[in-house]
Order: C-alpha cells, then sequence, then structure tokens
C-alpha cells in the first residue's frame, strides 16, 4: 500500500485529496494546523492526522521526521497556501512576508526535509499545487501570483536537479476553484483609489471548478508515471495557459491590461 503526505489538509483542494487517495487504497497523511478540529478525515480508515504549520520550521521537520516513521512516503503533496487579493501598496509588510513565507517557503522547507528519505529509498515524488496566476497576470493579485510563479520556477529546477536520485518534481495549477482561498482578504485594507477595478476583477472571476476536479487531476499527476513537470486542472487553466502561450506574453500583457482598463 502506497502513502502519501499532504500539507493543507484541513479543506479544499487538499481535503478532497485526501478523501479520493484513501478511496484509492493508499495511506493518508492528512496534516494540518489544528488536526484535534478535524471530525470528517478522522473518521476514515488508513487516514493519519498530524499537526503542521508550514510557517514553523521546527514544526515541519518534528512532523515530517514523525510520519517517516511511520511509513515509507511515496508522494508528498504540497498544497498548504492561500491568497490575498488587492493594490500592492494596501498590503502591510506583515501581508506580504505571511504570504510568502506559506505558498512559497513552506513548501520549499517541506519539500527540503523529505529529500533525504527520497534520496536514500531512490523514488519519491513532489506535487506542488501552483495556480494558473503562476503562468499568467492578473491585477491585485501581484504578491500571490508571484508566489506561484516561484514555486513553478523553483520546481522546474528542482525536478532536473532531483532526477539523478529518481525523485520526481510535478506541478499542478488549478484555475479558479471553490475554495476558500482568499478568506484571507479582511487582512487587507482597501484603497478607494483602486475601489472601481478591483470591483470589476471580482465581478469577473468565476470560481466554476470543484476541489474534487483538482484532486483528480493531483491523482492522475501521483500515478501516471510521465515524466511531466506541469498539469492543469479545473475548468479554464489550460485554455488559459493555451491562450498565454499561443499570442506570446508581451501580447497576453496587453490583452488583459485591455480586459480590465480599457474604456
Amino acid at each position: 500500500m502506497k502513502t502519501i503526505f499532504i500539507t493543507g489538509a484541513s479543506s479544499g483542494i487538499g481535503k478532497a485529496t485526501a478523501k479520493l487517495f484513501q478511496a484509492k487504497g493508499w495511506n493518508v497523511i492528512a496534516t494540518m494546523r489544528k488536526p484535534e478540529n478535524e471530525t470528517d478525515l478522522s473518521q476514515l480508515e488508513n487516514v493519519t492526522l498530524l499537526p503542521l504549520d508550514v510557517t514553523n520550521l521546527e514544526q515541519i521537520r518534528l512532523t515530517v521526521s514523525k510520519a517517516a516513521s511511520l511509513f515509507n512516503i511515496d508522494v508528498v503533496v504540497n498544497n498548504a497556501g492561500y491568497g490575498l487579493m488587492g493594490a500592492l501598496e494596501a498590503f502591510t509588510d506583515e501581508n506580504m512576508v505571511r504570504q510568502i513565507e506559506t505558498n512559497f517557503l513552506g513548501t520549499v522547507r517541506v519539500t527540503k526535509e523529505f529529500i533525504p528519505y527520497f534520496r536514500e529509498a531512490k523514488n519519491g515524488l513532489f506535487i506542488n499545487v501552483t495556480s494558473i496566476g503562476g503562468h499568467t497576470s492578473f491585477p491585485f493579485t501581484s504578491v500571490y501570483n508571484g508566489t506561484k510563479w516561484a514555486v513553478e520556477g523553483w520546481s522546474e529546477c528542482l525536478s532536473i536537479e532531483l532526477s539523478m536520485f529518481n525523485i520526481g518534481i510535478k506541478t499542478v495549477a488549478p484555475s479558479a476553484t471553490k475554495t476558500e482561498l482568499f478568506s484571507h482578504n479582511s487582512d487587507v485594507t482597501p484603497l478607494p483609489f483602486y475601489d472601481a477595478v478591483e470591483k470589476k476583477m471580482l465581478g469577473m472571476i468565476n470560481p466554476d471548478s470543484k476541489p474534487e476536479e483538482i484532486a483528480d487531476v493531483i491523482y492522475e499527476a501521483a500515478t501516471d508515471n510521465k515524466d511531466q513537470l506541469r498539469y492543469f486542472a479545473g475548468k479554464k487553466s489550460q485554455a488559459i495557459y493555451n491562450r498565454r502561450q499561443e499570442i506570446g506574453a508581451e501580447a497576453s500583457r496587453k490583452e488583459l491590461k485591455n480586459m480590465y482598463f480599457a474604456g
């Protein structure tokens, strides 16, 4: 029986992924900041709950060590993260540091702790949940998108670096999904001179994909045995990426400017 380790499994994509892999006969190590509050996954067979705040380096080390002592882990899904939406000048330094520490450094640090185990086993796979925002640009998501671009680029570098040990790296980039991704937006105080365009952008976001759809793609990435780095998930992700590839980065940037600011 294979084992998967998932960060950010208390809700959304992480929880859907935990449920899917459990249903497929895997051992699941589902991590979250407060596992004592989890009443759903705790009822499932072959699911182990462990505490993990990916901004806490000491807890990362302890939880990875604990997980590795319980099972031989085959796949690590770096899913923990959240989004902040707003104009850059509305962000406090704390807003930005927390976003980067969670979305980027959390993924880097969890991965770093697992590498020695995978290297010794000469096998293992990391799947990093990014975003279509890691491949294109939108206004008012500069810090969030920046973290996802960072994870995409870092993952590509690492996929080459770790191939010498038969360790794989893959990314899964969802489009807008029905999750609590931007639930921290109350941490940012809006500025009135951006208000009209922010409202226009919010009105254009349609989270029409379900977490279960993203989990299906994560399962595909975990089991297809392909030497493939990037997977796109959700109803619009592939189309958004293809459009940018078709017209090029500069034309895409101008197209988005016209979309939000023309007229």
